[in-house]
C-alpha cells in the first residue's frame, strides 16, 4: 500500500551558525506554522567522522564528482581555474569543509513530516547561498553569506542549515541522525483541519 502523501519526512540541521545566533525559535516557526508536524528532535555536537558520514553515505562519490563539478564551473564564470586538478578532488575539499562547519558546535537536526515536506522546507529555507535567496525565506531574511566571501575566506558557506535535497536523500540521512525510538508517532490537532477529508472533527 502506498505511503499516504501525509506522511512524507525530512531531515532538517540548524547548523552552528544558527544556534549560536539565537535563531532556533525563528527557524522552527517557519516550519510549524505552514503545517508541518515535528516528529523528532535533538541538540547534538557532531563529531567530524559523523559529519562526513552524514554528507558521503547519502550521496557517496557521485555526489563528490557533481559538487565538484559545480564548484569548478562557478570558478569559469569568474574567469577563474579551479585550484583542483579533477572535480573529484574540489569535491572531496567541499566535503571536508562542510564537514569542519558542521562539526564546529552544537546543532539542532529535526524530522519534520507532512505533505510535500521535502519541498516545502527548502522553499521555506531558500537557496543555498543567502544572497540569492528569495526576501522570506530563512536564508533571505536571517543571514547574509555569499558564494564571493566564502570562496576568499575558503570556508563553507554559512547558510544557517541543512535541508534534505529530495525524499530518498531524506530516507538516507534520518537513521544517520535519530534511532527509530527517537522518532514519536502521535496525532497533532491541527491534522484533522489539513488531512481530514470531511473536517468531521470541527461541529460538536
Amino acid at each position: 500500500m502506498e505511503q499516504h502523501p501525509s506522511k512524507e519526512r525530512t531531515l532538517v540541521i540548524i547548523k552552528p551558525d544558527g544556534v549560536q545566533r539565537s535563531l532556533i525559535g525563528e527557524i522552527v516557526k517557519r516550519y510549524e506554522r505552514v503545517g508541518l508536524k515535528l516528529i523528532g528532535i535533538k541538540m547534538a555536537i557532531p563529531t567530524r567522522e559523523m559529519a562526513i558520514k552524514h554528507y558521503y553515505e547519502v550521496g557517496g562519490d557521485a555526489w563528490l564528482e557533481e559538487v565538484g563539478r559545480k564548484a569548478r564551473e562557478n570558478y569559469e564564470k569568474k574567469g577563474l581555474q579551479s585550484p583542483f586538478a579533477t572535480n573529484m578532488e574540489n569535491g572531496k575539499a567541499i566535503m571536508e569543509a562542510n564537514a569542519k562547519y558542521l562539526s564546529s558546535g552544537p546543532v539542532v537536526a529535526m524530522i519534520w513530516q507532512g505533505n510535500q515536506a521535502v519541498a516545502l522546507v527548502r522553499k521555506i529555507t531558500g537557496s543555498t547561498e543567502p544572497l540569492s535567496s528569495d526576501v522570506g525565506t530563512i536564508r533571505g531574511d536571517l543571514t547574509l553569506d555569499t558564494y564571493q566571501m566564502s570562496d576568499l575566506d575558503q570556508r563553507s558557506i554559512r547558510n544557517l542549515i541543512h535541508a534534505s535535497g529530495n525524499v530518498s536523500e531524506a530516507e538516507k540521512e534520518i537513521p544517520i541522525w535519530f534511532e527509530k525510538a527517537e522518532i514519536l508517532n502521535y496525532t497533532h490537532l491541527q491534522e484533522k483541519i489539513l488531512y481530514d477529508v470531511n473536517l468531521d472533527g470541527i461541529l460538536e
